[in-house]
């Protein structure tokens, strides 16, 4: 046996027993990379650290540490609370404000939007009679919505592996496709789960959080979210940098962010990424991705190949972590879009689609949040409905994509 074929199969061991049993998918990722590295690939203990992604890292600490601090504050909070005073009694604008706040978060860098929005959206949801799979859903699609956007970690990181493999990109296109996808399941959801009484339903101005008082910490971190967005689009500076820099300049001029801020960075989320890119790496030295691509692409077939490559991705993602699934996805795919055979910007947005569209289910990181937090006697009907409704997502979702933006051939 190869060590092409000894890494696919510790590939599926390791996601298989990451999604089954407590451990961390990068704990197994870089077992697996130690493991793998060492006995099949004959690669040292420096080539395997190599492949750990030190940019990502920096991302993900500096974006977390910095929208930590803004919950601390309350500065979310803030935000959230007057977007929903906004709606002024049209309670079906409800659930499209959090949709709209989701989306917003998730595109300027905070990967966790819907651990922040979706407390306050249920809550919203029991206060003005709105049917809590409809709130919790669209706060899922609207931050897979914005998911891939120049400036969120998605984005930088899908952006950033076509620019490396030399193929063609279209940020506008990336950030686009899911953003449209996710609107047009936001809407699907919202016909069918009672937004037609909404339509007509109206509740008291004062129904949503009252107006608090803005302190000046809060108007600093609000700020500092807008350098951050605009640093990023503007002047092209690294995000984790950036954020850290932010970061580091509310602590010193505000004690209230000083403690718990640095709790608050998903340190389970850095290592799961960590573990599964550096195995990544491994697969790469290994040539397993060459050897996936060469046996995709002898399909002859390419429109069927790429159809199987989003099923994969969607189904795989709605029972482990898109970050994950979309950290081993779009390498595998790279030397099999560099054949020109199939539209490279379209086949890069169709996966990103395929990969996280399915996150509404409640095995997935989002979907558990929502389920999460909803009340204590909803919550097994709600679960029904969720595995009901990513049933239907993970049966449609990656073939729809596929039918958009592979099969006309126009990206």
């Amino acid at each position: 046996m190869g060590p092409q074929v000894v890494s696919l199969v510790v590939l599926v061991l390791i996601f298989a027993a990451g999604t089954t049993l407590p451990v961390n998918l990068g704990v197994l990722g870089f077992v697996a990379a130690f493991g793998v590295g060492t006995l099949a690939v004959g690669m040292s203990t420096e080539d395997i650290i190599a492949g750990f992604p030190g940019d990502l890292f920096l991302t993900l600490v500096g974006v977390t540490y910095l929208f930590g601090i803004a919950e601390r504050n309350g500065t979310v909070d803030l935000l959230v609370g007057a977007a929903v005073r906004s709606v002024r009694g049209r309670a079906a604008l409800v659930p499209w404000i959090f949709f709209a706040v989701a989306a917003l978060l998730m595109s300027i860098g905070a990967l966790f939007a819907v651990a922040i929005v979706a407390p306050l959206a249920l809550g919203c949801a029991r206060r003005y009679g709105i049917d809590p799979l409809l709130m919790g859903m669209l706060v899922v699609h609207g931050a897979l919505g914005g998911a891939f956007a120049p400036t969120s970690v998605y984005g930088s990181f899908v952006n950033g592996v076509v620019g490396g493999a030399g193929l063609p990109g279209d940020p506008v296109v990336l950030a686009l496709a899911p953003l449209l996808f996710n609107i047009a399941a936001g809407a699907v959801v919202f016909a069918l789960r009672g937004g037609r009484r909404l339509v007509r339903l109206r509740v008291e101005d004062d129904a949503g959080p009252r107006a608090q008082r803005v302190r000046l910490d809060q108007v600093l971190t609000g700020a500092a979210v807008l350098v951050l967005a605009l640093g990023t689009v503007l002047f092209d500076l690294d995000v984790g940098f950036l954020a850290l820099t932010l970061s580091v300049v509310l602590v010193l001029v505000s004690p209230a962010a000083r403690t718990g801020a640095v709790e608050r960075i998903s340190w389970s989320t850095v290592l799961l990424i960590g573990g599964v890119l550096t195995y990544v790496g491994v697969l790469e030295r290994a040539g397993t991705v060459d050897y996936v691509s060469r046996a995709v692409a002898g399909m002859g077939m390419p429109l069927v190949a790429a159809l199987l490559l989003c099923l994969i991705g969607g189904i795989a993602s709605a029972f482990a972590s898109s970050v994950a699934i979309l950290g081993v996805l779009i390498p595998l795919s790279v030397p099999f879009l560099a054949q020109g055979e199939i539209g490279a910007v379209g086949m890069v947005a169709a996966l990103a689609v395929a990969a996280t569209v399915v996150d509404v289910s409640p095995f997935s990181t989002n979907g558990a949040l929502v389920l999460a937090n909803a009340a204590d006697d909803a919550r097994e009907a709600l679960y029904r409905r969720m595995l009901a409704y990513s049933g239907a997502v993970v049966l449609l979702g990656p073939a729809l994509a596929w039918a958009v933006l592979v099969v006309p051939g126009l990206l």
